[in-house]
């Protein structure tokens, strides 16, 4: 496990404002708006505070719910019980409507009622569930969890993995069968791989070996983590990850994601460490997976981070293309960089995760209705009227930026 980092002034304050929204933001506001007096979770909830539960309830929300407040109660023994309370309303719903009582794995979407909207497997709502499951399981020792975790790992093992080309497929129908309909959203397209599916199967897989010491799971994981060495980090013009791929991960786009690539730095070592804490032992793959963490680190550094210090939406090898500041991007860009601060002992990577944070506290946080905004302009003035811009909805969750918080918990000694 690689050492955490020894405070000093300014990573001691670091420590102090990460604790602080985490406790007194982030959960509490997920804790007061997700979730309708009878259990079930809303559709979405406005910049200024209006339910909006006209629109479907998504499993990977529900998922990516379940995963925090889990991951809360174990790093904040003190608000365990209260934690655990809101992990247990997540639980219920991605277990009870969301789940498929004929094929197993996780509907898309489901309305207000529990109807079901959208009944496809795809695979990243499945890795989300796996992830989060795994992780109740391990904080509450939940053996009926666990078992459903490693069903469904070895289910998308089975009916999802490719064991030609390495890697899992974006999408399956109900009943597991291939489908054309891959798309994970409106703006991606319908291509079989895709490097934002398979990163999250990869940190699944991570957290259910954590969770099991599943040989199946370590197997997976390392040579899923092999694959997106091999086919997703690219090393010219600069280290980024590419985006979309046919089966054979020939490329489809020369997009670059600047938050996916610094998401992708540390997910990647994080894979390692579980995979030598449970009995892998091959000095190339932790040299090559230390080599791309750090590269991955650096040329979002260079490439993709504003004058103000905010991580950019996205670009090409040439330059960005997008300016604006979505708000995952910044949470992924402070654990990014100290992972590669504990990793290389670059200073510049210690600077740019203080200043990431920096300007979460300036522009980020929500001083007057809580939480973050989702998305800003390059002027750094909050949106609205998009779907992607909600408080909570399919896409804003509590997972980047609690997360975030916990890292740095994890990553700067007290």
């Amino acid at each position: 496990m690689t050492e955490a980092i020894s405070a000093d002034r300014q990573l001691s304050a670091l420590r102090d404002l990460a604790s602080r929204e985490l406790s007194q933001g982030i959960l509490p506001f997920w804790e007061a708006h997700a979730f309708a007096e009878d259990g079930s979770l809303r559709g979405g909830v406005s910049d200024d505070l209006d339910y909006l539960d006209d629109l479907p309830r998504h499993a990977v929300l529900a998922a990516r719910i379940l995963w925090t407040f889990s991951a809360a109660a174990e790093a904040v023994p003190a608000d365990r019980e209260r934690h655990l309370a809101t992990a247990r309303r997540a639980l219920a719903q991605l277990t009870g409507p969301m789940w498929d009582p004929q094929a197993g794995g996780v509907f898309w979407s489901i309305d207000a009622q529990g109807a079901v909207i959208d009944d496809r497997k795809q695979i990243y709502a499945q890795a989300f569930t796996v992830y989060a499951l795994a992780c109740w399981a391990r904080v509450t020792g939940d053996e009926d969890a666990l078992e459903r975790a490693l069903w469904l790992a070895g289910t998308l093992d089975s009916e999802a993995r490719d064991r030609e080309y390495g890697g899992y497929v974006e999408a399956r129908a109900r009943d597991w069968t291939p489908t054309d309909r891959t798309a994970l959203s409106e703006l991606d397209p319908d291509v079989p791989k895709s490097m934002n599916t398979n990163l999250h199967v990869l940190e699944a897989l991570t957290e259910l070996l954590r969770a099991s010491a599943d040989l199946a799971a370590r197997e997976a994981l390392e040579t899923l983590l092999r694959t997106t060495l091999d086919c997703i980090v690219v090393e010219a013009p600069f280290a980024h990850c590419a985006l979309y791929f046919d089966e054979a991960w020939d490329r489809c786009s020369d997009g670059v994601s600047y938050g996916h690539d610094i998401e992708t730095s540390w997910l990647l070592w994080d894979a390692w460490e579980a995979l030598t804490a449970h009995g892998v032992d091959d000095a190339d793959l932790e040299w090559r997976t230390r080599e791309a963490s750090l590269a991955l680190a650096e040329a979002v550094r260079l490439h993709g981070v504003d004058g103000d210090g905010a991580v950019l939406y996205a670009g090409t090898a040439d330059g960005p293309t997008d300016r604006d500041r979505h708000w995952w991007p910044q949470a992924e860009g402070v654990v990014g960089w100290l992972n590669a601060f504990q990793l290389g002992g670059r200073a510049e990577d210690r600077r740019a995760a203080i200043r990431a944070w920096d300007f979460i506290e300036q522009h980020v946080v929500d001083r007057a209705h809580g939480e973050w905004h989702a998305r800003l302009d390059a002027s750094n003035r909050p949106l609205a009227g998009g779907t992607g811009d909600l408080k909570m909805g399919p896409w804003k969750c509590p997972y980047h930026n609690a997360r975030a918080c916990l890292e740095v918990l994890r990553r700067i000694e007290p």
